[in-house]
């Protein structure tokens, strides 16, 4: 008996076929794997995929699996995130150091409030160094005078205090047995930072007291 083909659920079929002619129909084309044969002795249309002495041929032209391709792509999400959290800090720092450096006036005490401690020129020129620092209302460098003498005590910015310089320069007044331990400090026009930081300088120095000039 010879072979019989048809395509997958047609009714009409091709007789009169061996193997031979089948796996070269299937080869070039004519017949897919899932169309359908029926063999000598056999009793049904079998899909050729499916039939054992054509399932090896039909593999055989089955195309190779697909490769899986890596994306190539990168997930910005978490980077936009960091770059979203480190602007916000930058922001918000950059604006409370902007707000700190601003110039406070100094506290003042009415004379008529009997608070103020009044100082006679003896008690100043025995007990107490003088120290003027005046700042620039122009953005100018701050001034600093030590006994009426200017003192170089900023940093390399020009804007900052150089607490070693300052301290250095007050140990000469503190030391020896007519040293003074007492500070007459004259600001004028200078941020908070700066007067903690000349307070911090001159601590370190030995000194005991910072006194403060008040004006009316």
């Amino acid at each position: 008996m010879s072979w019989q083909a048809r395509h997958e659920g047609s009714p009409r079929a091709v007789q009169g076929l061996t193997l031979e002619d089948i796996v070269n129909e299937l080869r070039n084309g004519r017949w897919e794997p899932t169309d359908e044969v029926m063999g000598p002795g056999d009793r049904v249309w079998v899909a050729i995929e499916n039939h054992l002495q054509l399932a090896e041929y039909a593999a055989e032209l089955e195309p190779p699996p697909r490769r899986r391709e890596e994306p190539t792509t990168l997930d910005m999400t978490a980077l936009i995130d960091v770059c979203l959290v480190l602007l916000i800090f930058f922001i918000l720092t950059t604006t409370y150091a902007a707000a700190v450096q601003k110039v406070v006036p100094m506290p003042s005490v009415k004379s008529d409030e009997g608070k103020a401690r009044t100082v006679r020129t003896e008690d100043i020129k025995k007990r107490m160094i003088r120290l003027q620092v005046h700042g620039d209302k122009g953005g100018g460098p701050v001034s600093f005078r030590l006994e009426n003498q200017p003192v170089a005590v900023l940093a390399e910015d020009g804007k900052t205090l150089d607490g070693d310089k300052l301290r250095d320069a007050l140990r000469p007044y503190v030391r020896g047995e007519n040293g003074k331990h007492e500070v007459l400090l004259d600001a004028r026009d200078i941020s908070w930072g700066m007067v903690i930081a000349i307070q911090d300088a001159a601590k370190s120095a030995g000194v005991r007291t910072v006194h403060h000039v008040l004006r009316k």
